[in-house]
């Protein structure tokens, strides 16, 4: 039995054919193919072509499971930056799915969650599940482009997942510093408040590091030069965060202190959202930084940072911490979220 899965945003399409391993229950892929959004009218000339002329040669999909970077209601969402109404139960008729659904693409991961194999995450806390009360709760962080977070219930083979928009609550400055880099971004743009989001995901590393660039004693730094393009280019902007980290790692001390920022806010947002779920489960970092940052996370600094919470600070020694390292785990979170649609049905 074969599985779809989509992993659906404003830039870019990513459809895989999925099939179950008898032996594990986990779905393996068997193809999968990228589609630049922005070069097709509708989503569903996309799936089409997908469909009828990348897999012609694959059994038809059973299930499918749509992750899509959307807001979703009544089993419908709109990707807004294409004009693109995709509808559920449409999809369902015209490509003949047996069971389908649409998911926010973040929330989508925690369908991952108990079929993930070990080389696809690494531990940086192991924790103690036995202490705590919310032995089934797990909640996942990601950075990326934005900031998504979700939690979810899993027990035995039943999963809950409960959406969120936890990227979005207050950014909370911990020093002089970060309170005047607040307030910087408040005044670059034009915003009366500042968002986890705008601080902890790669466009908040490139933001920081405007700041950071903006003072006297960088007037001479290597980055200016992306500063006088940015306006002008998506794409360098793109690059941006990658450059930082480069520069970070060859030992720039700018860099390094705007990578530190970064890190610093993450870890305490970590920590905030173990404290207010309790996710004795497990807390998961994804996202596409994580497997850019793990060794990052992995330091004492960081892990400091993380339970720097005062009297509580003992409670975030039992919570587990896990870091996600597939790339491609919201693909592989659909094709899970597929394969148990086709059990339901």
């Amino acid at each position: 039995m074969n599985f779809l899965a989509c992993d659906l945003g404003g830039t870019k399409v990513l459809l895989g054919i999925f099939k179950n391993d008898a032996n594990t229950c986990t779905p393996y892929l068997i193809f999968k193919k990228k589609y630049v959004s922005s070069e097709w009218d509708s989503f569903d000339t996309i799936l089409k072509d997908f469909l009828k002329n990348e897999c012609k040669n694959i059994n038809h999909p059973f299930s499918a499971c749509f992750a899509v970077a959307g807001p979703i209601s009544n089993n419908n969402a709109e990707i807004i930056n294409l004009s693109w109404n995709i509808s559920r139960d449409g999809l369902k008729k015209k490509f003949k799915f047996k069971s389908c659904e649409l998911v926010n693409d973040f929330a989508v991961q925690i369908y991952g969650i108990p079929f993930l194999k070990k080389s696809q995450y690494s531990a940086i806390q192991n924790g103690d599940r036995s202490v705590g009360v919310n032995k089934d709760l797990h909640a996942i962080v990601g950075a990326g482009t934005g900031l998504g977070i979700a939690k979810g219930i899993i027990s035995g083979n039943e999963v809950k997942v409960l959406a969120s928009e936890g990227g979005h609550v207050e950014y909370s400055p911990k020093s002089d510093l970060e309170w005047e880099l607040k307030n910087w971004l408040k005044y670059s743009l034009k915003v009366e408040r500042i968002s986890c989001e705008r601080i902890i995901s790669g466009t908040g590393l490139s933001r920081i590091a405007e700041w950071r660039l903006s003072k006297p004693d960088a007037k001479n730094h290597p980055l200016q030069k992306y500063l006088k393009e940015l306006k002008y280019s998506d794409n360098l902007r793109k690059e941006l965060p990658q450059e930082i980290c480069n520069l970070s790692n060859q030992g720039d001390n700018i860099m390094i202190q705007v990578e530190r920022i970064w890190l610093d806010a993450y870890a305490s947002l970590l920590g905030d959202v173990a404290l207010q779920e309790l996710c004795y489960g497990g807390l998961w970092i994804s996202g596409g930084t994580a497997p850019k940052h793990f060794i990052n996370f992995k330091s004492g600094l960081f892990m400091k940072q993380f339970s720097d919470k005062g009297r509580l600070k003992d409670i975030l020694k039992n919570i587990p911490v896990n870091v996600i390292l597939d790339e491609e785990f919201g693909l592989f979170s659909a094709a899970c979220r597929a394969k148990m649609l086709s059990q339901i049905e």
